[in-house]
């Protein structure tokens, strides 16, 4: 079994949880997630099977859409609904002001990764260290909102809003949320989390844990995708004779190769008599192998 499964996580299993039982469910050797959601967020969790696990890297750049809730006045230790409360104050924002704080995070911004997270320092995971208490320094990203939407205003003691927002790969929500509060003088952590997409794979697509058990059961695997679906990469074509060569690393030359011939350096998937073969990277004029899965 070679593909991707484009899971629809539940509230209260980690990323890893789902890939441990498409494990146990499929029988396979290996399983890799693409992207992680946190334990308390929902959505959409592609999940690489087999040899499509070599493909996961050319996944994870692709950027991702949320819906999120965010609740004013109320900040927490891990940025979210899940965290130890830290601050409280009954905020005096209204909703104009809310949506003008929130074209300031429209382009490419800056964000510190919480403590609460599985980004490492020193080679271990910062929730560790903030677990015991620890603070530790972290450096600064930039990552990319391309659209940042608020879809509902909850006016109450404290205000929550809906939001939707289209971002690139790296993007904290909550700790988006965390800066908006900054921002607004008020503080507040994300409520919800809900991820409508992750590159191409979309959440009406995706199948809960309950339809994959059944469909395994009943040996029906149409939520099974190709191992190449969703990656937004040029094709190319080898002419038969040369598919050994590619399966033994050995460069292809231009004339026997057809499709898009991109610029030096760029992946592109390579298919052979209408089969997905691998991933090929132009160098000299020549295709080189990258990923071969066949």
């Amino acid at each position: 079994m070679d593909g991707i499964i484009n899971v629809l996580k539940p509230v209260g299993m980690t990323s890893t949880d789902i890939v441990r039982w498409v494990l146990r469910k499929t029988k396979v050797e290996k399983a890799g997630h693409i992207g992680t959601l946190d334990p308390g967020a929902a959505g959409v969790l592609p999940v690489c099977v087999g040899k499509a696990t070599r493909l996961a890297e050319y996944h994870t750049v692709l950027g991702k859409t949320y819906r999120a809730e965010i609740t004013l006045g109320i900040t927490t230790a891990t940025q979210d609904a899940f965290g130890e409360e830290i601050f409280r104050t009954v905020p005096n924002i209204s909703q104009q002001n809310f949506e003008q704080t929130l074209e300031k995070f429209v382009g490419e911004i800056e964000q510190i990764p919480p403590m609460y997270s599985a980004v490492k320092k020193n080679g271990r995971p910062l929730y560790e260290y903030a677990r015991k208490g620890q603070e530790i320094a972290r450096e600064k990203r930039h990552v990319t909102v391309h659209r940042l939407e608020m879809i509902e205003w909850d006016e109450q003691t404290y205000p929550k809003a809906l939001m939707d927002i289209d971002c690139s790969k790296g993007t904290y929500i909550r700790t988006l949320c965390h800066d908006i509060g900054m921002a607004l003088g008020c503080g507040a952590h994300m409520s919800f989390l809900l991820r409508l997409r992750a590159g191409k794979f979309l959440l009406e697509s995706a199948y809960t844990l309950e339809e994959i058990e059944k469909n395994i059961s009943n040996q029906d695997y149409r939520f099974l995708l190709n191992s190449e679906w969703g990656l937004e990469l040029p094709e190319v074509r080898i002419l038969p004779h040369r598919l050994k060569a590619f399966q033994n690393g050995l460069a292809t030359g231009k004339a026997m190769v057809e499709g898009e011939i991109p610029d030096e350096s760029i992946p592109v998937k390579v298919f052979c008599e209408g089969d997905f073969i691998g991933i090929g990277i132009w160098n000299d004029g020549c295709l080189c192998p990258s990923k071969v899965l066949c």
